[in-house]
């Protein structure tokens, strides 16, 4: 078996009210806005099927949707990616006590977010 996809990213422009899209759209369980880290939110997996975040973007990115694959060595995983085409768009990352998390483009410029597993 593959790596397996662990998380999904809905980025926009304005985190609230895509919160409320999706949860109405789809009757997904959409958590509280953390204004402070870009009104992001968590979508419960067992409402979506899979556990994801919506919020905006902070750094004026605009919006995206990003899926996160776990690997067991980020950096490697990020060091294969760059020699297959690939380039580097976050090195791994600590979020303290929640995740490890890394950031690559594939040759046409797709975001893939990497989580250590």
């Amino acid at each position: 078996m593959g790596q397996p996809v662990m998380h999904f990213e809905i980025i926009g422009n304005d985190g609230p009210r895509l919160h409320k899209f999706y949860a109405d759209l789809f009757d997904w369980n959409v958590g509280e806005s953390m204004p402070d880290m870009g009104h992001y939110a968590l979508v419960d997996g067992a409402s979506s099927g899979l556990p994801g975040g919506i919020g905006q973007a902070m750094d004026g990115s605009g919006p995206r949707v990003t899926v996160y694959i776990q690997v067991p060595d980020l950096q490697a995983t990020l060091d294969n990616a760059v020699a297959m085409g690939g380039q580097v768009l976050m090195p791994p990352t600590e979020i303290p006590n929640i995740v490890t998390l890394a950031m690559f483009a594939d040759p046409d410029g797709n975001a893939i977010g990497l989580i250590k597993g």
